[in-house]
C-alpha cells in the first residue's frame, strides 16, 4: 500500500497532506490514524513540521513504515535549508527531501511552542526589522513573524508531485 502519513502542529503540514493526495490520487492519514490504518512496512510519502531543523514525527514513521520521501514544513521558504533538516534528522541521501514553506500564525500554537515562538518572533524579528541589508528570504521571513501569513499551496508542492510521477 502506498500512503501519505503526517504529522500536524497549527495545519499547513495536514493542509500540505491533503493537497499532495489529491494530486497523487494516494490515501492520506495522520501518523495516530496510520498506526490502525496502514500496514507497517508499507511505501509512504511523509511529511511532519519542522521544529529547531526536527521533523516531527519522522523519526517514528521510519520505524513503521519504508518512507519514500520526507517533506518537512516550517517557516522557511520552499526549498531551503535542505542540508540542515537532512543532517539533523540522519534522512538517507537515497531519500528525496523536500521542504515546503507552511503558514504562520503564533495564536495557533500551543502552550511551550507558543512561548517559544513569541520569544523568537521578538528576537529574531528584532534583528531582522533592523537589518539593512536583508535578502528577500528573510523580509519573507519578516513578513511572516510581524503579520502571520498563508504560505500553503499546490505550487509549493510542484517538486514532490514531479518527482512522484518520475517513479511511474
Amino acid at each position: 500500500m502506498r500512503a501519505i502519513i503526517y504529522t500536524s502542529n497549527t495545519g499547513s503540514t495536514a493542509e500540505y497532506a491533503q493537497l499532495l493526495g489529491k494530486e497523487l490520487n494516494l490515501p492520506v492519514h495522520s501518523l495516530q490514524q496510520a498506526k490502525n490504518k496502514v500496514p507497517a512496512g508499507s511505501e509512504i510519502i511523509y511529511l511532519g513540521w519542522i521544529m529547531a531543523g526536527g521533523i516531527k514525527g519522522y523519526k517514528e514513521a521510519a520505524k513503521l513504515y519504508k518512507v519514500r520521501a520526507v517533506c518537512g514544513v516550517g517557516m522557511g521558504q520552499t526549498g531551503t535549508q535542505l542540508k540542515e533538516v537532512r543532517d539533523k534528522n540522519a534522512i538517507p541521501q537515497r531519500i528525496p527531501l523536500f521542504t515546503l514553506q507552511g503558514n504562520f500564525d503564533v495564536k495557533k500554537l500551543h502552550g511551550a511552542y507558543r512561548f517559544m515562538m513569541n520569544v523568537m518572533v521578538k528576537t529574531a524579528g528584532k534583528g531582522l526589522a533592523n537589518k539593512t541589508d536583508r535578502t528577500p528570504e528573510e523580509d519573507d521571513m519578516l513578513d511572516m513573524m510581524v503579520n502571520g501569513g498563508k504560505r500553503v499551496s499546490l505550487q509549493n508542492l510542484k517538486a514532490v508531485t514531479e518527482w512522484y510521477k518520475s517513479l511511474n
